[in-house]
């Protein structure tokens, strides 16, 4: 019986195979009609269109495929409860061999004698020293007009989901691909996509990435990039940019201004503000930050440059600016102790500065008394200037005009809590500021709905930070260094991956280690320690007593991954540094090398070898200080959710990140597709909501992060 046709659009439940309690686990990963299963892509493929004889098998070699009969089959029930083997004795014109499956019983009801079969395994010896195979896949030879699924074929390897092996979505999604209603796939796209003369019809391009046809290219394919894989690539960047486009639009478009905004004369003169002279580039970010302010539509930027470039006296410029155009302006940052350097520098700037505004500090750790006095000024208007942690996107927090909202190190929030601060009163303009250098093609794909600014160069007198790997033998030497350093009146970071010493893992810890090399190592030099289980007022002590040198080594977790400016500490010493990401270990060398002279980073490998990737990371590290070359490699090591930190938000699959870095220009041909559909005369914005509003929900769930920003 022939079964009906689907929809794109159809329901998960009306497959075969996915009932209500499937149908929930898909739904809670955002897999809720047809089309969302169908852009679950393979994430590898496997070549088993050639057959093998059974007599040219060796145990060890590589996974192949068999065509053979069965002669004999039987289950062993073993010792253990419930626990079976099938075992059967399979053969082909040249040879015969045992074939095992541990705790499948249900298999012996396939292995009748004379019954023709398709395999796909890896011969291994078993303990009597015979070659087997075990737990083959298993196939009963299809037609010769009508392929197999799992064997004689280049078969896709998809990511478990929801409890589906690969095996069961491969079925799944065969079924599917043979019932899908052509005409309900792709509606939602304008002509021009699939008009491109590279572009495949969107079925047959669906079809060729699931389940490539014999003529297709090895390569290409383990490189995704078959002429299939490219036309949905096109599509995917077509519909991001569109989305971006949109949202971009909708807050640009006339009378989303609550205000007013800054003109020309209200700038902060930076000349008059600091002791130092901005670098060009700084120079330039504040000349486009000053002409959105000015501009009659909220600005929304996103200012990215390297540890150390100078956004935040970009930023203090931005603040004073709108203070002087007589509105408020929030500086969010993600830790207390971030949010505290910041509100002492901007206090340290205005002291030199009359008649300009006092900044509030407004935390979690903030007293009752002072959070009470500090959200009255802010209701008021009487506080024009801000700076905090997620407290200030509470419900408590009512700001009476905010002009402008600056999110710093924007990858630590979620995008939920950047939009509760960007929406709050009047739509204001946003600036988010990242010192995770975001690689070009990436900060277009999904930044594409912000304007962007760079800060491509360091303050003069600024050397590079020297980066070196050591290991465990080394640790005498690495001693040494830091007391010379001590010696000299130098401050040393000690960075550890753990607060306390953890069962079974020898991981440096913040108390142990801080013990031992107080007791130990350096029994004649002061030695704090900083972890996030300190009270905010034990944080508070610590940084205040390294930061004015009554400590000499601070041993600290990643709290101090952002937020100490301590220019005096040259030396940075990360134990177990395989442990750390990319990122990370960035953002962590920053911390040195912010004054004048030569600054060290000794990257300490954890007892035992380390894992090739860990060696890799370390490798990049060492080899550059240049953030944006660091964030491409963290990009091509941990793929782009990682990078960007959307991965909990359902766009970790951004697939199509790798494809746009390495293929710029179908990326910006995505964009002038998209661009061009906007800037269409008649209800572009129209067009456009109506090819949106007709995706799939996870692909909406995505766009909702290129509106937040």
């Amino acid at each position: 019986m022939t079964e009906p046709a689907l929809n794109a659009g159809s329901p998960l439940t009306d497959l075969r195979g996915i009932g209500p309690k499937r149908s929930a686990a898909l739904a809670e990963d955002r897999f809720t009609v047809v089309e969302d299963l169908l852009m679950h892509f393979p994430v590898r493929y496997e070549d088993r269109r050639t057959f093998m004889p059974v007599s040219d098998l060796e145990p060890g070699g590589p996974a192949v495929s068999l065509a053979v009969t069965v002669v004999s089959s039987r289950v062993i029930h073993t010792r253990r409860k419930r626990f079976r083997i099938v075992e059967a004795l399979v053969q082909d014109p040249g040879d015969a061999m045992k074939m095992v499956w541990y705790n499948q019983p249900y298999l012996k009801q396939h292995l009748t004698p004379g019954r023709r079969l398709i395999l796909y395994g890896r011969p291994v010896l078993d303990r009597r020293g015979d070659t087997v195979f075990q737990n083959p896949e298993i196939e009963m030879p299809a037609p010769d007009d009508d392929p197999g699924v799992h064997t004689g074929r280049i078969v896709p390897v998809h990511r478990r989901l929801a409890g589906l092996s690969p095996r069961m979505l491969r079925t799944l999604l065969f079924g599917v691909l043979r019932r899908l209603d052509r005409s309900t796939l792709g509606a939602a796209l304008p002509r021009e996509v699939w008009e491109r003369p590279s572009s495949m019809d969107r079925l047959q391009a669906i079809r060729e990435v699931h389940f490539p046809s014999d003529g297709t290219d090895l390569d290409q394919l383990a490189d995704f990039c078959t002429p299939a894989w490219l036309s949905l690539a096109f599509e995917e960047m077509f519909l991001l940019q569109l989305g971006l486009g949109l949202n971009r639009a909708r807050y640009r478009s006339a009378g989303t201004r609550a205000r007013p905004g800054a003109t020309p004369s209200k700038v902060a003169d930076p000349a008059k503000l600091f002791p130092f002279r901005l670098t060009a580039a700084q120079l330039r970010a504040a000349g486009e930050i000053a002409a959105d302010l000015a501009a009659p539509y909220p600005m929304a930027r996103l200012l990215q440059g390297d540890v150390g470039c100078g956004k935040t006296a970009v930023a203090v410029v931005a603040m004073l600016t709108v203070a002087g155009a007589g509105r408020q302006a929030a500086l969010m940052a993600p830790t207390g102790i971030l949010a505290a350097q910041h509100y002492r520098n901007i206090r340290k700037i205005l002291e030199n500065v009359p008649d300009l505004p006092v900044p509030a500090l407004l935390t979690g750790e903030t007293g009752p008394a002072l959070r009470k006095e500090t959200l009255a000024g802010i209701n008021d208007g009487s506080l024009k200037l801000v700076v905090g942690t997620h407290a200030l996107f509470d419900a408590g927090v009512r700001f009476h005009d905010l002009g402008l909202a600056v999110v710093d190190e924007q990858h630590r929030f979620g995008v939920l809590q950047r939009a509760a601060l960007a929406d709050k009163r009047g739509r204001p303009d946003l600036l988010v500021m990242t010192a995770t250098p975001i690689p070009r093609t990436v900060a277009m794909t999904v930044y594409g709905d912000l304007d962007i600014s760079v800060i491509d160069e360091l303050p003069p007198g600024r050397e590079p930070v020297r980066t070196l790997i050591r290991e465990e033998q080394d640790r005498d030497k690495v001693y040494q260094g830091i007391r010379e350093a001590v010696q000299r009146g130098r401050q040393v970071y000690i960075v550890v991956p753990t607060v306390e010493e953890e069962d079974g893992r020898r991981l440096k810890s913040a108390t142990g280690h801080a013990d031992r090399i107080a007791r130990d190592i350096f029994p004649e030099i002061p030695v704090g320690v900083l972890h996030g289980r300190l009270s905010a007022a034990e944080k508070s002590d610590v940084m205040d007593s390294f930061r004015t040198g009554r400590l000499s080594i601070l041993v600290a977790t990643t709290v101090i991954e952002v937020g100490l400016d301590v220019p005096n500490a040259t030396v940075m010493v990360v134990e177990d540094a395989d442990r750390f990401g990319l990122a990370q270990l960035h953002q962590l060398r920053g911390r040195v090398g912010r004054g004048a002279g030569r600054s060290y980073c000794i990257l300490m490998n954890g007892e035992g070898p380390a894992r090739p990737e860990a060696r890799e990371r370390l490798a990049v590290i060492a080899e550059t200080t240049d953030g944006f070359l660091v964030a491409e490699k963290d990009l091509m090591i941990r793929g782009p959710g990682a990078l960007l930190g959307v991965e909990q938000h359902g766009a970790g699959d951004l697939w199509f990140v790798r494809q746009a870095m390495a293929r710029p220009q179908l990326l910006a041909e995505a964009r002038s597709v998209a661009r061009s559909l906007l800037e269409k005369d008649g209800g572009s914005l129209r067009d456009a909501e109506r090819i949106l509003e007709r995706l799939p929900a996870g692909w909406r769930s995505r766009l909702r992060i290129g509106r937040i920003g």
